[in-house]
């Protein structure tokens, strides 16, 4: 590595630690969410003509698919 490569790794992590313990943070009070309250209210009605599916099973036959791997071994190199 370069010198200034290692000078500069060096000055960075000096400056982490330095951050890091320069830095005091207490908790001075505990966290609570709000009391909330919900009253009344109305959702929304709908009326929605829909169509219908309806499934049916049939037989389907898939064709299959047969590989004959050529019959000597040697592989084409480029």
């Amino acid at each position: 590595m370069k010198t200034g490569t290692i000078l500069a790794i060096a000055i960075a992590a000096v400056v982490a630690v330095v951050g890091f313990y320069m830095v005091d943070i207490d908790q001075t009070e505990e966290a609570a969410l709000p009391d909330v309250t919900i009253e009344g209210g109305n959702l929304p009605e709908f009326d929605a003509e829909v169509g219908t599916v309806e499934i049916t099973e049939e037989t389907v036959t898939v064709p299959g698919i047969e590989i004959t791997p050529p019959e000597n071994d040697d592989i084409a190199s480029n």
